[in-house]
């Protein structure tokens, strides 16, 4: 009853703010007919946390590639290759340390101001003193010199022109304490009205350099996918995104648009055994340090039965973290479903059910551990579940629990979380299985399976220093398999689906071309949202 009464909130709190988004102080009802009547110069959209009013570049927004009030000096296109945006070339020392990119002339922000240099070295400058966007530890220097920018790097570093399509440009003049609220920038959109996790108005920018978008304003509205999902049917939205177990829906006046990705769920493997850290913390595991558990785990489940049961049969299934992306390598090309020969793969091993209560043990230990789902995630945790109840024909315990994000994070060296992953820049491939990371103190998800390799790393090292994206790319996947070696092997963590984004739109319209979508359900349809258009 009481998740009732939340919903119908939500509803009259949809309701409210698609009167103010539609010019009318009517209830919901009247809104509907509103909607309808309407000319369609306007939309309705709930698709994610787009109203929070964290619009600030160097703080994080934008970083994972889609935004829309900024732009960058490098863009990612449709086939997840750079192209330039507001810098019209860039220019490359012949030792690989110095960049010089030239700005295009014809770029204003959305206050009317032109872009400079000095704004871009603005940007920079304060995104590295926040720590908060991308990485940029490897700038040593950036600076405006007649009229152009340059960047003196520490290092030779290949994925540095794609990180500078990740970093959205401010407005150095009109940068201040609530610029993340009141975002300039360059990008399609600007603010009209923000009412903070209620509704986000916006409207183009008429300064902006390319495509316009043919609507007068587009709304956000900040509602849970219940009260999202009845607005739609309804008549009040134009898109919605919907999680799996809902997208079966039928939703009159709407089609269902479901868009490819790179936004992988699976869940880390420690690779070491239990050792308690300086913080008096238990990390590694003495069941999954075993790679026969590791690996019989990998093939012997079936992730199509486990996409089924937790994402209501949408989604893809998935073998490694970068599934989708130009750097993904998807050797040797193993196949699930071996129960018979993950079974012997573990006897053999030493893992044998003794007691035949289902469960197989190996000198006391019991093939049993414990992962997370996050309680504001129910994919996740849906999928911790249905991992857990595949293993089980293997005679592997998986207890899955959920847990608020915060402690799943804090615990995930020792007891494995679902992560979810999807990013735009081949350095993921770093952080993802550099045994810089592995160590039992460190406090982020990057290489949570502690996997520690020097072929490995001499490959992501390799991969850092290559003078061109091509050598870079090749690298990244010879450190996942070479043939012998890497992690496509070794399974340090145990990947299952590539989800797939869904949304219900409005029929006739058209949300173009969308590059595969990084991680993050929801936002990343709007990476092109100025190219939407009824036809």
């Amino acid at each position: 009853m009481k998740k009732y009464f939340l919903m119908m909130r939500q509803i009259a709190r949809c309701g409210f703010a698609l009167a103010l988004a539609l010019g009318t102080s009517a209830g919901f009802g009247s809104c509907a007919k509103k909607s309808a009547d309407r000319v369609k110069d306007t939309l309705v959209v709930s698709v994610g946390g787009e109203t929070g009013g964290n619009y600030d570049p160097c703080k994080g927004y934008g970083i994972y590639g889609y935004g829309i009030f900024h732009t960058a000096l490098y863009k990612i296109n449709v086939n997840v290759e750079t192209e330039p945006d507001l810098a019209a070339g860039y220019e490359i020392s012949p030792d690989g340390l110095v960049y010089t990119f030239t700005l295009r002339n014809d770029v204003k922000f959305s206050d009317g101001t032109p872009l400079t240099a000095d704004d871009v070295v603005f940007t920079y400058q304060t995104a590295r003193e926040t720590g908060e966007s991308v990485d940029l530890t490897m700038v040593k220097n950036v600076e405006a010199v007649d009229g152009k920018v340059r960047f003196t790097l520490t290092k030779v570093y290949s994925p540095f022109l794609r990180t500078t399509a990740l970093l959205g440009i401010v407005s150095k003049r009109a940068y201040g304490p609530n610029y993340a609220e009141n975002p300039v920038g360059t990008g399609p959109f600007k603010v009209k009205q923000l009412d903070i996790n209620e509704q986000l108005i916006v409207e183009p920018n008429p300064y902006y350099y390319g495509k316009k978008s043919p609507f007068r304003q587009i709304t956000f509205l900040h509602i849970d996918e219940q009260a999202a999902l009845a607005a739609a049917k309804s008549g009040q939205l134009d898109v919605v995104m919907v999680n799996p177990e809902y997208a079966k829906e039928t939703v009159q006046g709407m089609y269902l648009r479901t868009i490819k990705t790179s936004d992988n769920r699976g869940f880390n493997l420690p690779t070491i055994p239990e050792v308690k850290n300086r913080a008096g913390q238990i990390v590694g595991s003495n069941v999954t340090s075993d790679i026969a558990v590791r690996r019989a785990l990998n093939i012997g489940i079936s992730r199509q039965t486990i996409i089924n049961n937790a994402l209501n049969g949408i989604g893809t299934a998935s073998w490694v973290r970068f599934e989708g992306l130009p750097w993904a390598n998807e050797e040797p090309g193993l196949r699930d479903g071996q129960v018979e020969e993950a079974g012997r793969i573990l006897e053999e091993a030493g893992w044998k059910d003794t007691d035949s209560d289902g469960i197989r043990e190996k000198n006391g230990v019991r093939c049993e551990f414990r992962i997370t789902g996050r309680t504001d995630d129910l994919q996740r945790y849906n999928l911790a579940v249905a991992l857990g109840e595949n293993a089980k024909k293997l005679g592997i315990h998986i207890i899955a629990e959920a847990m608020d994000w915060t402690g799943a994070k804090n615990i995930a060296r020792h007891d494995p979380t679902c992560i979810g992953t999807g990013d735009y820049n081949f350095i993921d491939v770093y952080n993802a299985f550099h045994s810089s990371f592995a160590g039992i103190d460190t406090v982020n998800l990057s290489n949570s399976g502690m996997y520690a390799n020097k072929t490995v790393d001499g490959y992501l090292d390799a991969m850092l220093a290559a003078r061109s994206e091509a050598e870079a790319v090749a690298l990244a996947k010879k450190a996942q398999y070479d043939g012998s070696t890497g992690p496509n092997a070794d399974f340090p963590y145990i990947w299952l689906v590539s989800i797939d984004h869904t949304y219900f739109v409005r029929d006739g319209l058209d949300l173009g071309t969308q590059r595969i979508h990084p991680h993050g359900h929801g936002l990343p349809v709007i990476q092109n949202m100025n190219e939407w258009e009824f036809r």
